[in-house]
């Protein structure tokens, strides 16, 4: 077992990361008064600028943290199947033949990567920003960026924070958002996977070299002329999209309910429903996918074996719906109406889930570890960091 993978797997008990403490000086300081007192500094004790709590703080400076990772595998898709201009700086030109295969889902994605990426980098900006117009520190995240990544024609070449070569995606998301159950009001509710074989063995979202490429031109018709490897390359990072954004759907109103400062509130409402909106773009062009199976046996393949299927004739709504979590159908793309705080409730159309638990910063984080996100990054003290940071913000309280 490699070394990243050890510690992918110890990550999932963060106790023992809080445990260990933060040695990493001079990459991420993190304020006596942050760390100081216990949980219920995190509630009562005020920032002296601004007014903002330390529970306050601490969130903002998960966020900001967050963010970054997310900035980073944006930036990945944006360089290999973005549009090419100055807004997203570094680009090379692209790949041609990857953003041929992504249009398969939709002729526009090429923008929609784009756009997304844009957001991700504007929402790491400002958080720092934010963050020091209040004394506090901002975090850095950029010495970690130490995992090799793409070296396809397009990429920059630069190593990462994250990984996208190596993905178990979770595509549950896709029947949490269509059926009447909610996993933070029905615990033992099954939510089945949109694409089971995504959920096992390590993936590709991204051509690693332009062997992953080799075969495929661009055409008239490129379902015919992209080969089934890099159509299911670009399928993958489909569906990768959708689950990234659905996490942060979720992150940001899990958080809102610990803020105390009203600024500070703004802040995260008014990030929040853009993650929003880049999921219901994704997971609508994601439900577009041809089916199709593919393993992946060649130069630098995982051995990882992915089926795809045509979703548009899946399980639609049932009458009475079903509790098995088992509606599929793809233009099914705006929110069931669910369970939600009470049976005494009508079923209501909400973001799920939205529980410290399910969403919360270490939930959404854990979900990143067991994405695969990080496999390859060699430095334990990343990881120590994020779950620290993460359990900080989790419990953060709002102030009465």
């Amino acid at each position: 077992m490699s070394q990243s993978e050890t510690l992918i797997k110890k990550s999932a008990n963060r106790r023992e990361f809080l445990k260990t403490g933060i040695t990493a000086a001079g990459v991420a300081t993190i304020g006596t008064g942050l760390l100081g007192g216990g949980a219920s500094a995190f509630g009562q004790e005020h920032d002296g600028d601004g007014d903002l709590t330390q529970g306050d703080i601490a969130i903002l400076r998960f966020l900001n943290a967050l963010e970054q990772i997310e900035a980073d595998l944006w930036i990945q898709y944006s360089e290999l199947g973005g549009v090419q201009d100055k807004e997203v700086s570094g680009v090379k030109g692209g790949n041609p033949l990857y953003t041929a295969a992504l249009s398969i889902l939709d002729g526009d994605m090429a923008q929609y990567i784009h756009d997304n990426t844009d957001d991700e980098i504007s929402h790491a900006a400002f958080l720092k920003a934010y963050l020091e117009s209040k004394g506090a520190e901002a975090v850095d995240l950029s010495p970690f960026a130490t995992i090799p990544g793409s070296t396809a024609t397009g990429s920059t070449g630069k190593t990462r924070l994250t990984n996208l070569t190596q993905l178990t995606v979770d595509t549950s998301f896709w029947s949490k958002y269509r059926s009447v159950t909610n996993p933070d009001f029905d615990p033992g509710a099954p939510f089945v996977q949109a694409v089971p074989s995504l959920n096992v063995g390590k993936h590709t979202a991204i051509p690693r070299t332009d062997a992953d490429t080799a075969g495929s031109f661009i055409s008239s018709d490129n379902t015919k002329s992209i080969t089934p490897h890099l159509q299911a390359i670009a399928f993958t990072a489909g569906f990768h999209f959708a689950f990234i954004e659905a996490g942060g759907t979720s992150l940001y109103p899990t958080l809102a309910q610990k803020v105390s400062n009203l600024e500070v509130l703004r802040v995260l409402l008014s990030i929040g429903p853009s993650e929003t909106m880049h999921f219901q773009t994704w997971q609508d062009k994601a439900g577009n996918a041809l089916p199709l199976t593919d393993v992946d046996n060649g130069p630098g393949g995982t051995g990882a074996s992915v089926t795809f299927t045509t979703l548009a004739n899946a399980q639609g709504e049932t009458n009475p719906e079903s509790l098995k979590g088992d509606t599929l159908q793809a233009n099914l793309i705006m929110p069931e109406p669910t369970h939600f705080l009470s049976k005494k409730f009508p079923p209501v159309a909400i973001v799920r889930p939205t529980s410290t638990k399910n969403s919360g910063a270490v939930a959404s984080l854990q979900g990143f570890v067991d994405d695969g996100l990080f496999i390859g990054q060699k430095n334990p003290e990343f990881l120590r960091l994020m779950f620290r940071l993460a359990e900080e913000a989790d419990e953060a309280r709002r102030r009465s």
